[in-house]
């Protein structure tokens, strides 16, 4: 039998081949590598060319097909084809997601083009995880809050990457604060495993990324699997929204690390993966810092840690596509049973964590449980991270009672509406946790409490609406991002997202239609993208019909 010489596909440039085993280097040619890999060959040349993609397929022992499929399924890869011309060196993308929107994105998208000149392209993206400060474009890696056309023309001047917060708590700051005391007393035998999730049951501590699993109980289960067990931090926070992970990880990233440690003690996990979205370039650089620190003077033995880049794709914050993700594969969610703690990262039981749970982990341990639980209000239990955008005074990541009211937390935590406005209506949970009016602002913002108005809480993203904006606007935007942001495994997700935002461009909606196609797509979606995607829609039609008739 013959043997090819080479892969079947494109012929293989001699100097693109050269050039990807450079940036290679010693790295391993692993499968879950590639988008590393691609990471590292778009970083390089700013873009990734045929010549490149098919060198690299040589390099591993993959397919052209394979190489080029996972390619093309994230956003933040510029694939140019045989015969196209390169995109321009820099490219800026603006935020064109709801609080954006509502602070102007679309003008500047419309302005920036002709002022920054041909050699800058300029593109609408989804939200970048900084509402706060909207609208925000990004620089290449720069993110520009509260962008103006002066800021950023003065950004793409300087084409330089901003770091976080310096006022970040560092590895001998954490240490000298009694950081890693609680894992060094795990690891030592001074605490036991039962203790701790005994701890976090108590606590009623809830996945913080917005399925609100009770997080003990996860860790019972996990642990219950035969080893070898895996770990994986979601940080892939792409929620419109959404952005409390980033803020804690910029302010305290030991606190989350020593968290991540001890539930993956606590759950008998060997190896730990943390998966970071792209534009998060600043937290990935701290991350690298502070870990390298760690591992350099543990304070104990640690186990395996490895950090993922993303790679632009919102459909990846789903745990089973984060973790086709993380072995260098497309995103796309997996069909359950079995659930990613019996059968997950690499066929392995796995641990899947948001990274702001974790981060609670030590707090409520040195506190207690009854501390942490008792913290609610409205008969609530716990604190939440409220990352609230839109018309308030004081946008920001607002650390508040579960179960507070939007009306509360305006008042109390964001200093009121913004001069010339009035409270209208209010995303609750994100993008997909539905609108509700103000009318519905004294109902308590906690799991389960939101249900009963077609919504839900989910990351406790909040966003705040006026009178100067339009649910029915809000909810166009929504389904907008859903359809761009689909992975397209399943056509009710698929083709009902598209579906529905055009029936929703029209000036009149057919409400019968879109109930019905909303209902097909909550019913036969794989996951919950495609399940929660018609959430602002029926919400519109519930609570704010005059705007749609």
């Amino acid at each position: 039998m013959k043997v090819r010489p080479t892969p079947k596909g494109r012929r293989v440039d001699p100097k693109a081949l050269d050039e990807v085993r450079k940036l290679l280097g010693s790295e391993p040619r692993r499968r879950d590598l590639l988008i590393e890999h691609l990471h590292r060959i778009q970083d390089k040349h700013g873009h990734l060319s045929a010549a490149h993609l098919a060198a690299l397929a040589q390099e591993m022992s993959l397919s052209l097909t394979e190489v080029f499929e996972v390619a093309t399924f994230y956003h933040h890869f510029d694939v140019v084809k045989e015969g196209e011309p390169a995109p321009p060196a820099l490219t800026v993308r603006v935020c064109d997601s709801i609080a954006c929107e509502m602070a102007g994105a679309q003008a500047l998208l419309k302005k920036l083009p002709s002022i920054l000149g041909k050699d800058v392209r300029v593109i609408p993206a989804p939200c970048v995880g900084r509402c706060e400060v909207a609208p925000c474009a990004v620089v290449h890696q720069n993110p520009v809050g509260n962008a103006t056309v002066d800021k950023v023309s003065a950004a793409v001047k300087s084409r330089s990457v901003k770091c976080p917060d310096p006022a970040c708590v560092d590895y001998a700051t954490y240490r000298k604060r009694g950081g890693y005391r609680l894992l060094a007393d795990c690891l030592a035998g001074k605490r036991t495993r039962d203790e701790i999730t005994k701890i976090m049951e108590d606590s009623g501590l809830r996945g913080l990324g917005g399925a609100g699993f009770p997080a003990g109980r996860k860790w019972r289960i996990v642990a219950a699997e035969p080893a070898p067990r895996l770990m994986a931090v979601n940080i892939d926070e792409g929620e419109p929204g959404t952005f409390k992970d980033r803020w804690y990880l910029e302010r305290d990233p030991h606190r989350f690390l020593e968290g991540m440690l001890v539930a993956a003690w606590c759950a008998g996990v060997g190896e730990i993966y943390v998966y970071l979205r792209d534009e998060y370039a600043g937290c990935r650089a701290v991350l690298e810092r502070e870990l390298g620190k760690l591992q350099k003077t543990p304070p104990c033995v640690l186990p395996p840690i490895h950090l993922r880049r993303g790679a632009g794709a919102y459909i990846c914050g789903e745990e089973s596509a984060m973790i086709e993700s993380i072995e260098g594969k497309r995103g796309m969610p997996r069909l359950r049973p079995p659930y990613v703690a019996q059968v997950g990262l690499f066929g392995h039981p796995t641990l899947e964590h948001n990274m702001e749970t974790v981060h609670w982990v030590r707090e409520i341990v040195e506190k207690g449980a009854p501390w942490f639980a008792a913290q609610g209000r409205h008969e609530r239990k716990g604190l939440r991270s409220f990352s609230v955008s839109g018309r308030v005074r004081k946008p920001g990541v607002h650390l508040a009672p579960a179960g507070i009211t939007v009306r509360e937390l305006i008042e109390e935590y964001c200093g009121g509406m913004r001069p010339g406005h009035e409270f209208y209506a209010y995303l609750p949970g994100g993008a997909s946790g539905g609108i509700l009016p103000a009318a519905k602002g004294d109902v308590p913002l906690d799991f389960d409490t939101l249900q009963p108005h077609g919504c839900f809480i989910g990351s406790a993203a909040i966003v705040i609406l006026s009178q100067h904006d339009q649910a029915a606007a809000a909810a166009r935007n929504l389904m907008r991002f859903f359809r761009d942001e689909s992975c397209g495994q399943c056509t009710p997700c698929r083709v009902g997202t598209a579906k529905a935002l055009a029936l929703m461009e029209e000036r009149s909606w057919n409400q019968p239609l879109l109930g019905e196609l909303s209902q097909a797509m909550m019913d036969a979606s794989i996951c919950g993208l495609g399940q929660a995607a018609p959430n602002p829609v029926q919400s519109v039609i519930k609570y704010f019909p005059h705007e749609v008739q």
